[in-house]
């Protein structure tokens, strides 16, 4: 049964997402602003389809410390899921993301229309000034820049070295939350499977500025992994994620 509703979330997913890619063209035109209300048009309806065709809902914890202004928001990465999810809960998210997403068509344009940051990862320490010049102007323009920390995503109950870019964001002058997540337990990275349940993302205190650049490393990581691993706990069904 979960394969067969998996591929029915998975006809109406891809079909909304090529619907939407065409219907859009029209917003490169547009003012940032409008591809940015129509991405969380576009996430809305895949939480929905989500919802519908699988059971599978999530809850949001730590509200109070979402940030309305401009922040840095570092977060555990397990799923697709969490690349669309701050769509529809930050006010103008712009995330950190690798260069060669740009250049898929339709895609790739609304990325760069909405001014998703590009890292060119064989450009080394160039490509970590440009980041830090490109959220030192999202920042200025109360926008909140997405970062996640490991780089790629992980298995639940797995972990990868935190990057060093994500501690050169902390120095740019926005408070910077951690965000833990579940969303592994139930959609898995290269799996067909979308499992029913509810996935958990807890937005945790801002990290206190003035830290240096180690001492910082070791908390966030210590923060955002301490709490993941509660939620995958809280589960009571470790299955999931076998």
């Amino acid at each position: 049964m979960i394969g067969i509703r998996s591929a029915i979330c998975q006809i109406l997913f891809y079909g909304w997402m090529a619907a939407l890619a065409v219907l859009y063209l029209p917003l490169l035109l547009a003012p940032r602003r409008w591809m940015v209300g129509a991405a969380r048009f576009w996430v809305r309806g895949e939480l929905l389809i989500l919802r519908l065709a699988v059971g599978l809902t999530y809850e949001v914890r730590g509200r109070q410390n979402i940030p309305s202004g401009p922040a840095v928001v570092a977060a555990k990465h397990q799923s697709m899921w969490d690349t669309m999810i701050f769509h529809a809960l930050l006010d103008d998210p712009v995330y950190i993301l690798k260069k060669e997403l740009t250049a898929i068509p339709f895609f790739g344009w609304y990325l760069r229309k909405t001014g998703m940051i590009a890292v060119d990862r064989k450009a080394g320490a160039k490509a970590l000034r440009h980041m830090v010049e490109d959220s030192r102007r999202a920042v200025a323009e109360a926008r909140q820049v997405v970062i996640f920390p490991e780089g790629t995503r992980t298995a639940p109950g797995s972990t990868r070295p935190y990057q060093p870019g994500v501690a050169m964001l902390y120095d740019i002058g926005a408070p910077l939350v951690p965000v833990a997540l579940n969303s592994g337990l139930y959609w898995r990275r290269r799996s067909f499977l979308r499992k029913p349940g509810r996935i958990v993302i807890e937005f945790l205190p801002a990290i206190p500025a003035g830290l240096d650049r180690r001492t910082f490393l070791a908390r966030l990581s210590d923060e955002i992994e301490t709490a993941t691993t509660r939620l995958i706990a809280e589960t009571g069904d470790r299955s999931a994620a076998s």
